[in-house]
């Protein structure tokens, strides 16, 4: 009896969201150590992905565990010592960032520690929104200063994060407009956003179109390239090399995203025998993971498609669970997600005060808005993003810091229980 009391001093919190967390790293676990085979194949040592990854969600734990213990006020307090940190970090990617995949997202701390600043920047345009909402509430709804400064903050982290993560950036953007919808902003001033977000991703369709190269275009201009240079052809060409398109300087992003978009458009049906694997083998690899898994799948550890499907530990990992676990895996995995929203939004609603309640609700947000994202693209819905499943796909700073928002979460849910433990006792003395 002792022993479950010092478990329930160290797990607090609403115990939902912990089933809810322990249920999906242990899915996280499974599948990671199953859909990094290639990595074990190249190392030699097929525990290491798998044990990596449970070191860090065990780290993650114990930060979620700190964080659930400090009160919802001292995360208020934070908000002006965040917001410049991020600020200066998205800065410092851009100008000692380290490149991986054509994009600068991570900084070396002490050069061996990869940190990605975009993940800090997301929970602190969490928190700067739900402390300036919360701030400016009126019992009308949000004061009209909101809506400006609320654009101002989140702009300026969307805007530094958007040149080297677009994907990130707009996850960011649907969150920011869904709390200003939750934090009562005036429908007018919502209006108006809709519009410029309107018309800012028509301009952005253009430039892409008209500035970005498709990767057919790339692989053209190289071959022209190395016509011109012989004897560079000569050292160099290899016919792997041939195949890889050179990005272009500063506009290579829009390379990238226009190739993608075409990819992902291009509905003209191609049979099978001449589909090309090796040009569109992420989503073709996908696909025939999601297809053959007969319903209830495979079995765990038993995909087939983890050894050819490019990040299957990582951005695609909801095929390998689609294809072990069939369809009743992949609709439990995602109701887990949908699940810890309605239980937020269940703590939400119990919170006396409006900061906790909009920081729980952006937090929860940010983790199933991207849950969401990662399981469209792995299915065909959404162009290929980038965007890992979070507290489920192979990672390191997203992983301790997707953790870290469940341990804020369940800071929320304490300060709510207690609310709800003194009306209790309230309404037994009235009836006494």
């Amino acid at each position: 009896m002792e022993k479950f009391k010092q478990l329930r001093n160290i797990f607090k919190g609403d115990s939902i969201i912990w089933m809810i967390f322990f249920l999906l790293c242990i899915t996280s676990v499974l599948e990671v150590y199953s859909s990094s085979s290639i990595l074990g194949y190249k190392t030699g040592n097929y525990w290491y992905a798998a044990f990596y990854h449970t070191l860090l969600l065990g780290v993650g734990l114990v930060a979620m565990v700190c964080v659930l213990n400090v009160p919802c006020r001292y995360f208020k307090v934070m908000t002006p010592l965040m917001v410049p940190f991020s600020v200066l970090l998205l800065v410092l990617v851009y100008l000692i960032g380290t490149k991986e995949n054509d994009a600068a997202r991570w900084i070396k701390l002490f050069g061996i520690i990869p940190l990605q600043p975009s993940e800090i920047a997301k929970g602190t345009m969490v928190l700067a929104t739900a402390h300036i909402l919360s701030q400016l509430q009126t019992p009308e709804g949000a004061h009209p200063k909101a809506f400006k400064y609320v654009c101002i903050t989140a702009g300026i982290l969307i805007m530094l994060v958007f040149p080297e993560n677009f994907s990130t950036a707009a996850l960011m953007g649907v969150v920011v407009f869904i709390m200003m919808i939750i934090g009562r902003v005036p429908m007018r001033q919502i209006g108006y956003l809709c519009t410029a977000v309107a018309v800012a991703a028509v301009a952005m369709v253009m430039l892409v179109f008209v500035f970005g190269k498709s990767k057919d275009q790339l692989v053209q201009d190289n071959k022209t390239q190395e016509r011109q240079y012989t004897e560079v052809v000569a050292k160099e060409a290899q016919p792997e090399q041939t195949a890889t398109p050179k990005r272009r300087g500063v506009l290579h992003r829009l390379d990238l995203w226009k190739d993608r978009v075409e990819d992902f458009l291009d509905n003209k049906y191609v049979a099978p025998k001449d589909y090309d694997l090796d040009k569109n083998g992420q989503v073709g690899h996908a696909n025939i993971a999601i297809s053959s898994c007969n319903i209830v799948g495979k079995g765990p550890g038993n995909s087939e498609q983890r050894d050819f499907l490019p990040l299957a530990f990582s951005d695609f990992i909801y095929a390998i669970i689609f294809e072990e676990l069939g369809w009743f895996g992949a609709a439990f995995v995602a109701m887990l997600y949908i699940s810890l929203l309605f239980r937020t939004g269940y703590i939400a609603g119990q919170c006396e005060n409006t900061f906790p309640a909009y920081l729980a609700m952006g937090l929860a947000l940010m983790i199933v808005v991207q849950a969401l994202f990662n399981m469209c693209v792995a299915v065909g819905l959404a162009p290929v993003t980038g965007q890992p499943l979070p507290l489920i796909s192979k990672g390191g700073t997203s992983s301790i810091i997707n953790c870290i928002y469940i341990g804020v979460i369940l800071s929320v849910s304490r300060t709510a229980k207690k609310r709800n433990e003194r009306a209790t006792v309230t309404a037994r003395a009235q009836k006494a």
